[in-house]
């Protein structure tokens, strides 16, 4: 796997049709060929592009509908630059070299067409949990992420690793993850830490954290 995290993204040593335009921005070179991007997420284009829905098919469609998990996703033809963004967050870039990420569907900007991608629920969350189910993009081929803040690479294979399920990016698909719950009796009664459930990392691989739980979701007025 190909990062700026990781020191290995040389240019000539991958193909170059995604670019950082700049930190917050990504421009995708099309020459006939598509990409499937997050909804929403073109800020500019400059040659010919036609944009239309992706569902990945029933299987994917019923999965978004259940767990809420996935980014609303569309595919985009033509020829030109295409420049793509999600409220002015980093934009980083991993090229996957026959191999597979996680990523949490929030955060998944854009990836090649020919990838695979499909839901998968963490180990030992259910449905209940909520918000534990995540996007697995596998294959060779860019894949774009965003993060809110500047985030941090942790490596697993230092010791066992937790995260928030908002705050964790996306992982390495070799990493065994599983939920950390610290629910106590105190906050039955108001006093609580407000961080009950974590997601677990184990083994060799990475974490990619960034520096928020996320967009804050105002509060309805009655």
């Amino acid at each position: 796997m190909r990062s700026s995290f990781f020191g290995n993204l040389e240019q000539g040593q991958v193909p170059g049709h995604f670019a950082l335009q700049n930190p917050k921005m990504l421009r995708v070179q099309l020459n006939g060929g598509d990409v499937l991007a997050r909804q929403g997420s073109m800020v500019a284009f400059q040659g010919q592009m036609d944009f239309d829905y992706e569902g990945g098919g029933v299987g994917k469609f019923l999965k978004k509908m259940v767990t809420g998990e996935g980014a609303p996703l569309m595919r985009v033809r033509g020829q030109g630059a295409l420049f793509l963004a999600d409220d002015a967050q980093d934009v980083h870039l991993f090229y996957l070299e026959n191999e597979a990420i996680t990523v949490n569907g929030r955060n998944l900007l854009a990836f090649d067409p020919h990838l695979s991608w499909d839901i998968n629920r963490v180990q030992g969350a259910g449905i209940a949990a909520g918000g534990l189910f995540n996007t697995t993009v596998s294959g060779t081929g860019w894949v774009a992420v965003t993060a809110h803040g500047t985030p941090a690479m942790l490596d697993a294979a230092w010791g066992p690793t937790y995260a928030d399920g908002q705050s964790a990016v996306c992982w390495s698909t070799s990493l065994q993850v599983g939920v950390n719950r610290t629910f106590k009796a105190g906050a039955l009664i108001g006093r609580g830490s407000g961080e009950a459930v974590q997601l677990a990392f184990q083994g060799q691989g990475f974490v990619l954290v960034q520096a928020s739980e996320g967009p804050v979701v105002p509060q309805a007025r009655g």
